[in-house]
C-alpha cells in the first residue's frame, strides 16, 4: 500500500480524495491536513468525509500531516502553497497540485520546487478535461482566425476565482495553437458599450450559482457555423480518482513539472 497525505482535507475535494482513498486497493490515506482555523482539527478525517473512521486525525501540523507520505496531493488554497511546498521540499515527498487561482509568484514557486522533487500541477484533475485540452488545441491550430473563440465556464456559487483555472488553461492552449499568448488575446467579460469584436481575442464568461460541480464550453465561431466543445462534471468524485491516477503516476518520477497530459500519455 501507498501512503497519501492530502492537503486541504476538510474542503470539497479533500473529502473527495478521503472517500477515493477509501475505495482504493493501492493507496492508503497516512496523514490529512486542514487550515489552523479549521473546525475539522483533532477530528478522524473519515468522520469528516462521512466515509466512517479511517484512524488518521486531522492537523494543522504539516510535518505530522506529511510524516511517511510516499506522494501528497494539495488541493489548499493559493495562499497556503508555500508552506506545502517548503513542507513537501524538505521531507523530498513529490506532490500533485490542483489548487486553482494560483498568480506567477506561486507559479514560479512551483518550477522551483520541481528541481528538486518531482511536482504534477493540473487545474483540472479530469480525465475528460485533460482530453478536452487536447481537443481545443487541434481544433484552435486547424480552423482560421477567423473563427472566434469564446470559453464559458459554470461552477458553484462557492467558487472563489474567475475563470476558473481549466478555462484559462483552454485559453492558453488555443491562444498557443495560434502562435500567440493569452495576455494578448483576453477579454474577461464585457458590459456597456463595448464596440464590434476584435478579430482574434478569446472571450471568457463565468457563471456562479448553485451547486454546479463544474461545466466549460469553447466555441469557434465562424460564419454560417459554430463547433462547440463541451465538458461537463456531475460528480466530483472524477476529479478525485484522476488525482489519484496522477500520484501513483508521479511516484518514482525524477524531478521535473509534469500534468495530466503526462499521466495519460497525450
Amino acid at each position: 500500500m501507498t501512503n497519501v497525505a492530502v492537503l486541504g482535507v476538510s474542503g470539497r475535494m479533500g473529502r473527495c480524495l478521503v472517500r477515493a482513498l477509501r475505495e482504493a486497493g493501492d493507496l492508503v490515506l497516512s496523514g490529512a491536513l486542514a487550515s489552523a482555523s479549521s473546525v475539522a482539527l483533532g477530528r478522524d478525517a473519515g468522520d469528516v468525509a462521512e466515509t466512517g473512521p479511517v484512524a488518521v486525525e486531522i492537523t494543522a501540523d504539516r510535518r505530522i500531516a506529511l510524516a511517511g507520505a510516499e506522494v501528497a496531493i494539495d488541493f489548499t488554497l493559493p495562499a497556503a502553497l508555500a508552506d506545502n511546498l517548503a513542507a513537501v521540499t524538505a521531507l523530498g515527498i513529490p506532490v500533485v497540485i490542483g489548487i486553482t487561482g494560483l498568480e506567477a509568484e506561486q507559479h514560479a514557486a512551483i518550477r522551483r520546487a520541481s528541481a528538486t522533487l518531482p511536482v504534477l500541477v493540473a487545474p483540472n484533475m479530469s480525465l475528460g478535461v485533460n482530453l478536452l485540452f487536447g481537443l481545443v488545441g487541434q481544433a484552435a491550430a486547424a480552423l482560421p482566425e477567423s473563427y472566434d473563440i469564446e470559453i464559458l465556464e459554470a461552477h458553484h456559487r462557492h467558487k472563489a476565482d474567475a475563470p476558473s483555472g481549466t478555462a484559462l488553461r483552454l485559453g492558453e492552449i488555443a491562444a498557443g495553437a495560434r502562435d500567440r499568448a493569452l495576455a494578448e488575446l483576453a477579454v474577461y467579460g464585457r458590459v456597456g458599450r463595448t464596440g464590434e469584436r476584435t478579430p482574434g481575442t478569446i472571450g471568457f464568461a463565468s457563471l456562479r450559482g448553485g451547486d454546479l460541480v463544474g461545466e466549460h464550453r469553447v466555441l469557434f465561431a465562424g460564419v454560417g457555423e459554430t463547433l462547440e466543445l463541451v465538458h461537463r462534471a456531475t460528480d466530483r468524485m472524477n476529479f478525485a480518482h484522476g488525482a489519484l491516477a496522477a500520484a501513483r503516476w508521479l511516484i518514482g518520477r525524477p524531478p521535473g513539472l509534469y500534468g495530466m497530459a503526462d499521466v495519460l500519455g497525450i
